[in-house]
């Protein structure tokens, strides 16, 4: 069941031009991706990121904005420059096309992300 799952994730984000890199205890789930937007050369990507309790999602950056709510749970957001902020469910935060940043779950968190990135990119990529 699960190698099926993994493989609709993939065709999914293959299909869409876009890729979504999954690591263990952090898990981002396609839910819908528009690439017939008004802004020219960008599409919007909705995803459900998941964390188990204690996971860091590590430092990386987007292709254009995130702009995201959390469902359930709380996250230590940390983006470069910045001090580290708690975010609790029911709340939401967004980050800057290219800004490096990392999260850490605090027990299971739920994520809704949307992404409003570049057409063919991958929605994240690890900072260097």
């Amino acid at each position: 069941m699960k190698k099926s799952v993994i493989a609709a994730v993939l065709a999914a984000s293959t299909l869409t031009g876009v890729v979504i890199a999954q690591q263990a205890g952090f898990t981002r789930v396609p839910i819908q991706t528009l690439d017939n937007t008004s802004i020219p050369g960008r599409v919007v990507v909705q995803a459900r990121a998941e964390f188990d309790s204690g996971i860091a999602v590590g430092r990386h950056t987007h292709p254009g904005e995130e702009v995201s709510y959390l469902l359930e749970g709380q996250l230590e957001l940390r983006v470069d420059g910045q001090p580290p902020k708690i975010i609790k469910a029911g709340e939401g935060f967004s980050i800057p096309a290219g800004v490096i940043h990392d999260a850490t779950s605090m027990g299971k968190t739920k994520v809704l992300a949307t992404y409003i990135v570049e057409k063919g990119k991958p929605v994240a990529t690890p900072a260097k």
